[in-house]
């Protein structure tokens, strides 16, 4: 699938391009890369649209698991200056095991699941109400 694209890609060379959707915002769908320089992601529709995430300005991988790691629903890169980007990819697995190539495992991370995230709010929740019941 070619797509007519604005911007010059940083990678010398790809390693694995597979179907994907960005968060950023609105839902984007497109297609994402992994390759030598960076991960990379372009929008189908609007060309103006698109992501350039240089190994060496990732700051950790986060990747969702599900049922026990058999499903990975998203990807999330969280940068050293911009933020972080989040995409769902095709095969997650393969583009796990190609960013792997570029950056140490020291860089990934397991993202917290919906039950943790319930659990920080709650026990945050208990601990404001204690605190105004103190004063």
């Amino acid at each position: 699938m070619a797509t007519e694209r604005l911007v010059e890609s940083q990678n010398e060379h790809v390693d694995l391009e597979v179907k994907a959707t960005s968060f950023m915002g609105f839902n984007q769908y497109g297609m994402a890369s992994v390759g030598n320089k960076a991960f990379e992601f372009y929008d189908d529709q609007n060309p103006k649209n698109f992501a350039q995430i240089p190994w060496t300005e990732v700051k950790t991988v986060r990747v969702s698991l599900l049922f026990g790691g058999r499903w990975i629903p998203r990807i999330a890169f969280e940068t050293k200056r911009n933020g972080t980007y989040m995409f769902a990819v095709k095969r997650p697995r393969e583009v796990i095991r190609a960013i792997h190539k570029y950056l140490p495992r020291e860089q990934f991370a397991t993202a917290r699941s919906f039950s943790q995230i319930v659990k920080t709010g709650v026990k945050a929740d208990i601990k404001k109400l204690k605190q105004r019941k103190n004063k």
